[in-house]
C-alpha cells in the first residue's frame, strides 16, 4: 500500500514514508564562490506558472530496496483548489487521491483500503509539515517552501545559485537555482541527526504560453529503512481544459487510521 500513496501524492508522500526531513549527506560540492543576488528569489518568482487548470499525462517508476514497479499516473491541478492523482497499471485504476487545501483522500485497490483526514494529523504521521501548496509547488516545479518568507545564504555551486535556510534548527533546507531563469533545479532537505534526506531533481524544462514547468522530476528519499525513488516523466501537459473531478471510494474498502 505505501508505494501507492507515494506515487499517489507523488512523493511528498515520500517526503512520507516517515521521511522527517530528508537528508543531504552533505554539501561536498565545491563552492566556487559565495555571492548574494538580492533578486535571485525574486527572479524565481517570475517564473511561476499563470493557470486555471493543468492536466499532466505521467510514467513513473517507484524503486525501493525491496521492488519495483512502473506505472502511468493522471494529474489534474485546479489551481490552489484541488488535484486529482490516478495511477493506472495496465490501464487499470489502482489507487486514486484527491487533494484540497483541507482534506486528503485516497483508495488503493491491492488491499481495498482507504484514508480521509486532513493535513494536521497526516503531517504528525509524516512527521513533516505538509500542505496543499507543498504538494502542488512540487508537481509544478516551484520551490517546496515560500522563499520569499525566509532568510538564506547564497553560493555558487557548480554554476547554480546555491540558497541555505539561516534558521537554526536540526532540519536543513538548500534550494539550487540555475543562473539564467533562475528556474528550480534542485532541492534538498535534511535531518542528519536522524540518517534521513530527501533531494528533488527537475530538468528537461518545457515552455508554454502560461509559463515553463519541468517535464522530468527524480526524487530520491533515505531513511534509516531504507532508500526509496521515484522518477516522473510528463508526457503530455495541458492547460486551462475544462477538467472534472470525479472521486468516490468504492464500496466495501476499510477506512485507514492513521495516529
Amino acid at each position: 500500500m505505501k508505494k501507492y500513496i507515494a506515487l499517489l501524492l507523488v512523493s511528498v508522500f515520500v517526503i512520507s514514508c516517515k521521511s522527517k526531513a530528508v537528508a543531504v549527506q552533505n554539501n561536498s560540492a565545491a563552492v566556487v564562490e559565495t555571492k548574494t543576488d538580492k533578486k535571485a528569489i525574486d527572479k524565481h518568482y517570475e517564473n511561476k506558472l499563470n493557470f486555471k487548470t493543468l492536466y499532466i499525462k505521467s510514467s513513473a517508476r517507484y524503486v525501493d530496496e525491496k521492488q519495483s514497479q512502473n506505472v502511468s499516473a493522471e494529474i489534474k491541478i485546479e489551481k490552489d483548489k484541488q488535484i486529482l492523482v490516478s495511477v493506472r497499471f495496465l490501464g487499470i485504476t489502482m489507487a486514486k487521491a484527491l487533494i484540497t487545501p483541507t482534506t486528503v483522500s485516497y483508495y488503493e485497490k491491492i488491499n481495498s483500503t482507504y484514508y480521509e483526514g486532513d493535513f494536521t494529523s497526516l503531517s504528525k504521521w509524516l512527521g513533516t509539515e505538509l500542505d496543499y501548496s507543498k504538494v502542488q509547488n512540487l508537481l509544478i516545479g516551484e520551490a517546496l517552501d515560500d522563499l520569499r518568507k525566509g532568510k538564506y545564504t547564497q553560493a555558487i555551486v557548480e554554476n547554480l545559485f546555491r540558497l541555505d535556510d539561516e534558521k537554526e534548527t536540526n532540519i536543513k533546507k538548500t534550494f539550487f537555482l540555475e543562473p539564467e531563469k533562475y528556474l528550480l533545479q534542485k532541492e534538498q532537505i535534511s535531518q542528519p541527526s536522524e540518517n534521513r534526506m530527501l533531494e528533488i531533481r527537475y530538468s528537461d524544462n518545457k515552455t508554454f504560453d502560461q509559463g515553463t514547468i519541468p517535464t522530468a522530476i527524480e526524487i530520491n528519499a533515505v531513511q534509516p529503512k531504507g532508500k526509496t525513488d521515484i522518477n516522473l516523466n510528463y508526457n503530455n501537459i495541458t492547460f486551462n481544459e475544462e477538467l472534472s473531478f470525479p472521486y468516490s471510494v468504492p464500496s466495501g474498502y476499510k477506512k485507514v487510521i492513521i495516529k
